[in-house]
């Protein structure tokens, strides 16, 4: 039985001085990791985690969490199948809003908290096709209601703003740990907004008193399973109810802009800059478009999971050269990096088996994952005069994959917070040869690139008659 490192520091001793909202996968291997790190090197302990769940899926958190004592297993599996284990106990409490929302706001009100970071996803930013805060959201209007109890991330991280402000208590920062181009800027925007539906000197405030420093964050995190339950019994003797298996790579740019201080982040491995912008682009459109570019063509060519897809060459091709050809000529020089070692690297990661990650979970809210990690490569080619014909595959493999069925006529049950407009893009496509770029709230001005367009409905119109595969390989030899 393999040995599962414990903490060296003791819980009893931990304060809280992060608020995380939004506790998944992806944070309990990465930011609540990076804090284990220096707990267990000796660092403060001023800096404990208290997650925070709004959604009713958070329930399942909150009650696998608080049942073994707010502890969990991480795995880190390597490509050559070492696995590395730990028990970590960085996250000190976690409060379920639904259950004791005015806990919640006190928390955050408290002056222990300093830090709030969030991973609420891509699209939970509330913002519209040209980046507004979306005022009409259902959702908003409710916490907007006169007595209403907030319940949305705005909602809850503002009331605890306000009741700083009132109290003479300075503003913690707000760090975004989502993927998207100038997180922090799109959190700034976000919550100011509401605030100042509420009261504009409150927004003002807020906009003038927090901080909200972009960031990049990288590993590979897929979900758990029942069959992650028992490879940790199996392999660790850890009865857990909630582990996390990752790969052994993992990444945090944070641009270094704290109210109230921070953590001691670099000691843990944190690449603190004063501009995340060159890494955010690299990542984005190198990494998370290369997720979608494997995700459609993988699924319909009937592969299910992201190392079985990058392990044929068909595909492997289009990543190699999308990256290479169409993404990398639109980034700046990345301090400290390689592009195409990291390009390699990347193709390493995908192929890694120890860590299988379903191509229906990189396929999820393709909408919020094309516009932000896809789209921006194109459009940035145009500007250029330059075309994009392994964007636009990626783009009529998406459309085909959105058709919802495989290429056997089996369903495929995706997600997508935008679902009705991905519908409306498949009607139309059933009638035009670009048909599915002409919804503008998903494509905005480039459904109107006479020349994209074209490349599009080629590419659609091969995987529709011939297959994927028959589409992919016509276009590597000639793209």
């Amino acid at each position: 039985m393999n040995l599962v490192a414990q903490p060296r520091y003791r819980r009893e001793d931990l304060r809280t001085g992060i608020v995380h909202i939004g506790v998944g996968n992806f944070h309990r291997a990465h930011q609540a990791m990076y804090v284990d790190r220096l707990l267990n090197q000796g660092g403060s302990t001023d800096w404990a985690i208290c997650g925070v769940g709004l959604l009713p899926r958070d329930a399942q958190v909150r009650d696998a969490l608080r049942g073994q004592d707010m502890r969990y297993t991480l795995v880190e599996r390597s490509p050559d199948g070492r696995a590395a284990a730990r028990t970590i106990a960085a996250i000190a409490d976690y409060l379920y809003a639904p259950d004791d929302p005015e806990a919640v706001f006190e928390r955050l009100a408290h002056r222990g908290t300093k830090i709030v970071t969030l991973t609420i996803t891509e699209g939970g930013y509330n913002v519209t096709e040209d980046g507004a805060f979306d005022a009409d959201d259902p959702a908003v209007r409710r916490d907007l209601a006169p007595g209403a109890v907030p319940a949305t991330v705005f909602g809850v991280v503002v009331e605890g703003l306000r009741r700083r402000r009132d109290r003479g208590i300075p503003a913690f920062t707000i760090v975004s740990c989502d993927n998207l181009p100038g997180n922090g800027s799109v959190a700034r925007r976000s919550f100011t907004s509401y605030a100042g539906l509420i009261d504009a000197g409150l927004g003002d405030w807020i906009g003038r008193e927090a901080a909200f420093p972009n960031s990049m964050v990288d590993r590979i995190t897929p979900v758990t399973t029942d069959e992650t339950r028992r490879y940790v019994a199996d392999t660790f003797g850890v009865a857990d109810a909630w582990p996390v298996v990752c790969e052994d790579f993992t990444e945090w740019v944070l641009e270094d802009q704290f109210t109230l201080g921070r953590p001691a982040l670099q000691d843990a491995g944190v690449r603190l800059v004063p501009d995340v912008t060159p890494y955010e682009l690299m990542k984005l459109r190198l990494l998370n478009a290369g997720h979608q570019a494997i995700a459609y063509f993988g699924y319909l060519m009937g592969y299910r999971y992201a190392h079985e897809a990058i392990a044929d060459p068909a595909i492997a091709a289009l990543v190699t050269r999308y990256m290479k050809e169409e993404a990398e000529p639109t980034l700046a020089p990345v301090p400290g990096i390689d592009l195409a070692d990291y390009e390699r690297s990347l193709l390493a990661r995908f192929a890694n088996s120890h860590v299988p990650d379903t191509l229906l979970r990189l396929g999820t809210d393709g909408s919020d994952r094309i516009a932000k990690f896809l789209l921006p490569v194109v459009r940035d080619r145009k500007d250029r005069g330059l075309t994009s014909p392994w964007s636009a595959a990626i783009v009529a493999s998406w459309a085909a994959f959105a058709r919802g069925v495989d290429e056997d006529g089996t369903p495929i049950d995706f997600t997508d917070r935008r679902r009705r407009l991905i519908d409306a893009a498949v009607i139309r496509q059933a009638s035009e040869p670009a048909g599915f770029l002409t919804v503008s709230e998903l494509f905005g001005e480039l459904g109107d690139d006479a020349e994209f367009a074209r490349q599009f409905a080629a590419g659609y119109r091969q995987i529709a008659d011939h297959g994927a595969r028959f589409a992919l390989e016509r276009l590597t030899r000639h793209p």
